[in-house]
């Protein structure tokens, strides 16, 4: 058993212990409180002067999937052949041995949202994993997790150059809706077959769809420019799909119309250039702006984008610009894990809840604040 004492306890559930404990025993938290009595059976971690807060979560990245110092070798997050590949899953192509894990936990980051990138129309399937492992296998939280599907300059740059559809928006757009119209016939195509007990011929990618199209699981949606934000809106309400707007770089421009439509936001990357017409609007004062009208948010790398070790510089930066303090720690811990629906396992310091915790010197969003222990399932798995 372990037990951390004497630490700022910021369990992201309402409660702050200034000076408190949590236990942890198998990999899980057992108890959290101002005092826990020591035993000697338990290894001890004094956090004296030290916050302690759950392990920080990026809801959207491609750690893994698009590995650094690799190149070429490394780079397999775009099957850019065919526009809708919804068959692809991020654990058939993610190698734990990718050093940004390694750079993640020591920035106090112990769990991610990873899987394909934004070439296709709809790119694969996203897993939630631990940012420390050997084998994906048992890294996994959730998988499936999301479908990527993405709007906007991509998927149109890469098939026009190939002459092919999508090569505008009205065609990203229009073999969305057509692939989702096929995935809605094949399920009940084989419902019927299942009801006769007839033989079903099994098509790999319509049943990709299927938890989507029964809300198991959320389209990712890539979106950065208002009106391809307003597409994806307007698509997922045709469908009734569960939906989570990724990047939302101009969300601060429509922010009535996110708000009413009830899809949470995950916003970045924002520490980067504006490389592309789509983000000439970016801006770290979007998730302030979204986060007071009550909308749920996350903020995101988009890693190899942005480091993944800089995720408590971007909540720092969206602080300095208008974001709440309280309301940015929510969005790198139990707001990400809400909306990657993996909040019973991760997200707070609760009983029962994964052991996953960060202790840092100070204010992990201060630039010259150390990460001091990072700890996975219970097991102390970075120690500064």
């Amino acid at each position: 058993m372990l037990l951390i004492k004497n630490g700022k306890i910021i369990t992201m559930t309402g409660v702050t212990h200034e000076n408190g404990c949590v236990l942890i025993e198998n990999g899980k938290i057992k108890a959290v409180g101002t005092k826990i009595e020591e035993s000697k059976e338990y290894e001890v971690i004094d956090a004296s002067g030290a916050w302690v807060l759950p392990g920080f979560i990026d809801a959207h990245c491609h750690i893994g999937i698009f590995e650094q110092d690799m190149g070429f070798e490394g780079s397999d997050g775009n099957e850019s052949t065919d526009p809708v590949t919804p068959e692809l899953r991020a654990i058939d192509a993610i190698n734990p041995m990718d050093s940004a894990f390694k750079e993640a936990a020591q920035a106090g980051i112990t769990t991610v949202m990873t899987g394909p990138g934004s070439a296709n129309v709809i790119g694969g399937q996203f897993v939630a994993m631990k940012t420390m492992g050997v084998s994906i296998d048992d890294m996994i939280i959730l998988e499936p997790a999301a479908m990527k599907v993405a709007f906007g300059e991509n998927p149109k740059r890469i098939y026009s150059s190939k002459k092919q559809m999508p090569s505008t928006r009205m065609g990203t757009a229009a073999k969305l809706r057509e692939t989702l119209i096929k995935a809605q016939n094949y399920r009940m195509k084989k419902e019927r077959a299942s009801k006769k007990d007839e033989s079903f011929d099994i098509d790999f990618k319509m049943e990709a769809l299927i938890p989507v199209l029964e809300k198991k699981i959320p389209i990712k949606a890539h979106a950065h420019r208002a009106d391809d934000i307003l597409t994806a809106i307007r698509i997922a309400r045709e469908f009734d799909l569960k939906m989570t707007l990724d990047h939302c770089t101009e969300g601060h421009l429509i922010v009535d119309y996110i708000k009413d439509c009830g899809y949470p936001a995950l916003v970045g990357p924002t520490l980067t250039a504006r490389k592309k017409v789509e983000t000439k609007n970016k801006t770290f004062k979007t998730l302030g702006i979204l986060s007071k009208e009550g909308i749920k948010t996350a903020i995101i790398t988009d890693h190899p984008v942005v480091p993944i070790n800089y995720l408590p510089l971007c909540a720092a930066m969206a602080v300095k610009e208008g974001m709440d303090m309280d309301e940015a720690f929510k969005a790198i811990t139990i707001n990400a894990a809400e909306i990657c629906n993996i909040e019973k396992r991760v997200g707070s310091i609760e009983v029962g809840k994964d052991a996953d915790i960060a202790i840092f010197d100070g204010n992990p969003m201060e630039i010259f604040t150390n990460t001091l222990y990072t700890i996975i399932n219970g097991k102390v798995v970075y120690n500064r």
